[in-house]
């Protein structure tokens, strides 16, 4: 999802947006100045995307994302574009400042008339059918007129988000417009980066309308947008540094079969910066493991009491690559259930914490996918993925640990509260084993003494950064192929020198 980068990293719900916007209006400005600030903004954008385009069709629908509309086709109309208003919602039953906004249309002259299954559309289409009020799913007639838009081919600009897209979880409302542009205004909405918002807001341009930053600053945001600027990273070393210093990360895993995961999480750790990285596995995994890793110490262990002594000298345990649900993954998660080690515990770790075979320690960063924050949670894939955010903030809350729910628009949170949000990734990543990697680097940020919540940040970030950069050759990436993309990710943003 191409993003403007001048973004603020704050993101608000909803709610709080509504909120900001009756403060800026209380505080004197009036809401039809809000409304042509908007609509310019908005204009501006459509000419900068399409400026050869010359014509705008416009699906004005009900309340302020219908005022916008008819104040952008003013717009159009007096640049001299050919201009087409299809209202699909009665003008009689406007509003306020959305009835000024299209008495100003009427008084323009812009061609104007009621939407019917036959309307034609052609150019630029600018979608201020329904705004950011939205409940429940989208009924007739907008429905109807979304089919119609999303089947037209046409190039649309959604003002402020595509009507139909939930602006608190990014999940469709039974029917969304697919955008290619999508400006927004006074504050950025935390459903624009989460869910599905991904094949619906295309690029995101984001417009504060001359807000005073004071009022917008007393409005606490909702999440984080992650970013360079905000990430906390590792400390730069001394030309004195030494392994002792960074972390010594164990990794636990790999059963019969699935050797590979605690391979390619063992790597990334080496690779992420960890001093010194250890793997407990099945024996039969260790001869591969030394060829490709000769730097990893691989040993192969049978039961709980054999992984004892390894993870005693330990720093951080990355726990559930390919561990299996069987006698012997169970065995070896007791042994990490039981360390007060800061730890990550991703797959089958996940799988047996919610079928109750043992309890998360205190010092987890978990890494589910939606499937495995299901059952986690005794909830069904389809009702996590409606609610993106109240599942992460759900699973920090009920385990007491910080939660990385993994997917387009990842999400992490923590006990306290804190969410963040990763725009970033690409659909090559589509394919087994980047959970490994990521649990293998969030693993080697806690080994270099990043905090938990900012080590999951800076992981979810990295990984998804590394997946855009190889996912930009094409269909066919491979998990590992990510692996020295971070590491060259992470020297950019923090260099190991001082």
């Amino acid at each position: 999802m191409p993003t403007d980068h001048r973004l603020s990293d704050h993101l608000y719900s909803a709610a709080q947006v509504r909120e900001l916007d009756a403060r800026l209006i209380a505080a004197g400005t009036p809401g039809f100045e809000l409304m042509q600030r908007a609509a310019l903004a908005t204009w501006r954008a459509v000419r900068r995307r399409w400026p050869q385009a010359g014509q705008l069709t416009v699906l004005a629908g009900h309340g302020n994302n219908a005022g916008d509309g008819y104040l952008v086709a003013c717009l159009a109309h007096r640049a001299g574009w050919a201009v087409q208003v299809w209202q699909v919602v009665e003008p009689g039953r406007l509003r306020g400042d959305a009835a000024q906004a299209h008495a100003q249309a009427v008084a323009g002259q812009v061609p104007m008339a009621p939407w019917h299954a036959g309307a034609s559309l052609a150019g630029v289409v600018l979608d201020a059918l329904l705004g950011t009020g939205l409940k429940g799913e989208v009924r007739a007639p907008y429905a109807a007129v979304i089919e119609t838009l999303n089947n037209s081919s046409l190039p649309v600009v959604a003002v402020d988000i595509p009507s139909g897209l939930c602006a608190d979880t990014g999940s469709v409302l039974g029917q969304a417009v697919r955008a290619q542009l999508t400006v927004t205004f006074i504050g950025l909405k935390l459903g624009l980066f989460t869910g599905q918002a991904a094949d619906q807001v295309g690029e995101v341009v984001f417009d504060c309308l001359q807000a005073s930053a004071s009022i917008i600053a007393a409005q606490p945001p909702a999440a984080r947008l992650l970013a360079p600027d905000n990430l906390v990273l590792p400390a730069r070393r001394a030309a004195t540094a030494h392994k002792g210093q960074f972390g010594r990360v164990l990794v636990i895993g790999g059963d019969h079969g699935t050797g590979g995961a605690t391979l390619m999480s063992a790597e990334m750790a080496l690779r992420g910066g960890a001093g010194m990285v250890s793997l407990a596995t099945r024996a039969e995994h260790v001869g591969a493991a030394l060829v490709r890793l000769p730097e990893v110490m691989a040993a192969a262990v049978q039961s709980a009491n054999q992984l004892l002594a390894l993870a005693e000298p330990a720093s951080v345990l990355v726990v559930g690559p390919g561990l299996g649900q069987g006698a012997w993954g169970r065995s070896l998660l007791s042994v990490a259930a039981a360390s007060d080690k800061p730890q990550v515990w991703d797959a089958d770790a996940l799988n047996l914490v919610a079928q109750g075979a043992v309890r998360l320690p205190a010092q987890a960063v978990i890494t589910p996918h939606p499937g495995e924050a299901a059952r986690l949670l005794g909830l069904s894939t389809p009702q996590v993925q409606a609610d993106r955010p109240a599942a992460v903030r759900a699973l920090a809350e009920r385990y007491g640990c910080v939660v990385v729910l993994k997917g387009s628009g990842s999400l992490v949170a923590a006990p306290n509260g804190s969410l963040a949000v990763c725009a970033h990734g690409h659909p090559a990543m589509a394919t087994g084993g980047l959970g490994d990697v990521l649990a293998g680097l969030i693993g080697a940020l806690l080994g270099q003494h990043v905090q938990a919540f900012d080590a999951a940040c800076l992981g979810v970030w990295l990984h998804a950064m590394a997946g855009e950069r190889q996912g930009a050759k094409g269909r066919g990436l491979a998990a590992a192929d990510l692996i020295p993309t971070i590491r060259q990710l992470l020297e950019e943003i923090a260099p190991c020198r001082r």
